[in-house]
């Protein structure tokens, strides 16, 4: 099994520096074919240990390979931790990742960086593998860390493009204030428990660990434990793209269609979503963070689905798709429904892989146009894509049978059971979320597969459903995003799927009322009739066919009438004028003044300058008694000879 674990993560790193540093030489058809051995190779192996551990009671298994280094009590080793999520994860994030591997031949086809593209999605699912398989908290942060580089690289592929350059640094940026708040969590942890190692931390808090307070004043203290799991989830807000951080992922569109499948719609994304899952048994310790997280999720999982409704860029639309789901999964963390929030994890991870390559089929054959306003009856050009898409987007909507139906629905009733107080909140968020996910997706499969045609006719003539290697895996995906939950929803809400994984406190334990009451997927989807999300869902649905079907003028009067509202979420609430107005010109502001008052006055010009001009001044003054006249000389050296006699007799009459 070590063997076997080792091997799933270094074929995607032996992969990515063959194609990365030798792709000259081995031309394009030898990279693809390397990278996707590799990678297929690696996901066999996932599913394999998938199969050993999911569902099963098998302990989990920790392996130490080495030890890195040791600073005092400080041991940092790299290792593994496998159980059943882990192996979820793993099985996940390898197979979107050999699909997108796959769909990038028919993609990128004719770019020119074709090798260093599949270098640097290989050595993503690297990075990846390397953060879901740690066992310890300094090889998650190695992983974490290093999925923020490679997507700064797939993100700005197109370095010459500036719109590109932005994007990347911006979401490097960004994710930078999510790492300081991770890296004080790992470091309050560190001082808590002693380790950064996974099992004693877990251990000592099932031996129920003291919890201590930290002083911030005299009349202020906080919990340590309230503390780490802030800092912890301000992490997870800068790589899950939570609000207020959230404003990275939907520029990052700028980069190539098969990364935004990749990274931000399946894997990297999750991350954040994954480290507080496996981080179940601290978050349960602090209410006040669970509280925090309700919020977060729910804000993001509505007002995200407000700014999908007036995008007209088909990838954007798809991107603020993603932000709601992801706000989902993390109202599913703070109802401490872990499980849960990983079953839509899993789900999401298919059918918003679909959407994007669809998306991506939909550009290749519209020569590379992005806007759906240019676009119209594609349906009878594209049927493959057409259908694809449909599967995908009744998954995202929660359509009963599709696979984010259940996960979503699930989300949806372990908000309610909820006792937090920031329940309510949360739970009136997620219901309106799903009307409002439902209009931006349907708005934008009508616009783009029906109504009338809008695209030149050149464009016109050449519309045909792209190659087997784009459509193969579209088919490869509805699968999964049709029928995946059959399998998996009656063991993630009985709590069997994961197992030992995942922790929660019985006062905590939002899913007992929903398996007392569960019934099998077949009498649950037909259930879903009579429930308030369903009607939401197809309410949503009629709404944009109305707006964009049957009465495309309505839209225009709409738009006249909320002129103003629709400034502001074209705008994105102003968050992104806000950063660059403020918190940015006031972080260069704030340097200049730094730069002028400390390097320039103190360092430069009194440490470094004024040193020099005083050691100047003083032999300038010195070199006034070298006079070159023996007489001078003479004369000073009786001077310094009385002097130093005089003090000699000084000397001996004190004693």
């Amino acid at each position: 099994m070590q063997n076997q674990l080792i091997a799933i993560v270094l074929l995607p790193l032996i992969a990515a520096l063959i194609a990365g540093f030798a792709g000259y030489w081995i031309g394009r058809k030898m990279a693809h074919r390397v990278t996707i051995f590799a990678v297929g190779l690696s996901c066999l192996l996932s599913l394999n240990v998938a199969i050993v551990f999911v569902g099963t009671a098998r302990e989990p298994l920790n392996i130490t390979l080495y030890t890195w280094a040791k600073l005092g009590d400080l041991t940092i080793q790299i290792g593994f931790l496998i159980d059943a999520l882990t192996a979820v994860m793993m099985s996940v994030v390898t197979f979107i990742s050999l699909m997108v591997h796959i769909y990038t031949i028919g993609y990128m086809k004719d770019d020119p960086g074709y090798q260093r593209f599949f270098a640097y999605i290989s050595l993503f699912t690297f990075a990846m593998l390397t953060l879901v398989m740690a066992n310890n908290f300094l090889q998650l942060f190695f992983g974490w860390e290093a999925v923020g580089v490679v997507s700064y690289l797939l993100i700005g592929f197109w370095y010459k493009k500036t719109t590109a350059t932005f994007a990347n640094l911006k979401a490097f940026l960004v994710n930078r204030v999510g790492d300081l708040g991770f890296l004080l969590g790992i470091a309050g942890i560190y001082w808590l428990f002693g380790t950064l190692d996974y099992a004693p931390v877990f251990a000592q808090i099932k031996a129920g660990v003291s919890d201590q307070m930290l002083v911030i004043s005299d009349s202020v203290s906080w919990s340590v434990i309230t503390f780490i799991c802030i800092g912890l989830f301000i992490g997870a807000m800068g790589k899950s793209a939570q609000v207020p951080l959230h404003v990275w992922l939907p520029d990052s569109m700028e980069g190539p269609t098969p990364i935004s499948a990749l990274i931000h719609a399946a894997t990297m994304v999750t991350a954040g979503v994954f480290m507080v899952a496996r981080m179940s048994p601290i978050f349960e310790l602090s209410e006040v963070t669970l509280n925090l997280i309700l919020i977060i999720g729910a804000t993001t999982a509505l007002f995200m689905g407000f700014l999908g409704v007036v995008q007209n860029d088909i990838k954007r639309v798809v991107a603020y798709s993603t932000l709601s789901q992801l706000g989902y999964m993390v109202v599913a963390l703070g109802a401490s429904a872990y499980s849960v929030a990983i079953f839509h994890l899993v789900t999401h991870a298919f059918f918003k892989a679909l959407l994007f390559l669809a998306a991506g089929s939909v550009i290749i054959a519209m020569h590379h146009e992005q806007d759906i306003r240019k676009m119209g009856n594609l349906r009878k050009y594209l049927p493959i894509t057409y259908f694809t898409c449909l599967i995908g987007s009744l998954a995202l909507i929660g359509m009963p049978f599709f696979s984010g139906f259940y996960s979503k629905e699930a989300i949806i009733l372990a908000v309610e059971h909820s006792t937090l107080k920031a329940a309510s909140y949360a739970y009136v968020c997620v219901l309106l979320g799903v009307f409002f996910t439902a209009l931006y997706s349907f708005r934008m499969f009508f616009l783009v597969f029906h109504t009338q045609e809008r695209m030149d006719n050149h464009t016109k003539d050449h519309l045909k459903d792209p190659s087997i290697v784009v459509w193969g895996p579209l088919v490869l995906l509805a699968i999964p995003s049709v029928c995946i939950s059959w399998w998996m929803a009656g063991p993630i809400i009985s709590g069997r799927f994961l197992g030992e994984a995942i922790a929660v406190t019985p006062v905590h334990d939002t899913l007992k009322p929903i398996v007392e009451a569960y019934q099998d997927v077949v009498g649950l989807g037909f259930h879903a009739v009579a429930t308030l999300p369903f009607w939401l869902a197809i309410g949503g649905v009629i709404t944009a066919y109305i707006f964009t079907v049957l009465k495309p003028e309505w839209r225009e009067w709409l738009n006249q009438r909320l002129s103003g509202l629709n400034l502001v979420l074209r705008n994105n609430y102003y968050f992104d004028r806000f950063y660059i107005n403020y918190v940015t010109a006031g972080g260069v502001g704030l340097g200049k003044r730094f730069w002028r008052w400390i390097d320039m006055g103190v360092i430069d010009g009194w440490l470094v300058n004024g040193s020099a001009k005083t050691i100047a001044a003083i032999s300038g003054q010195l070199r006034k008694i070298q006079s070159g006249y023996l007489f001078h000389y003479v004369l000073v050296m009786v001077l310094g000879l009385l002097a130093f006699l005089g003090w000699v007799y000084w000397h001996q009459l004190v004693r």
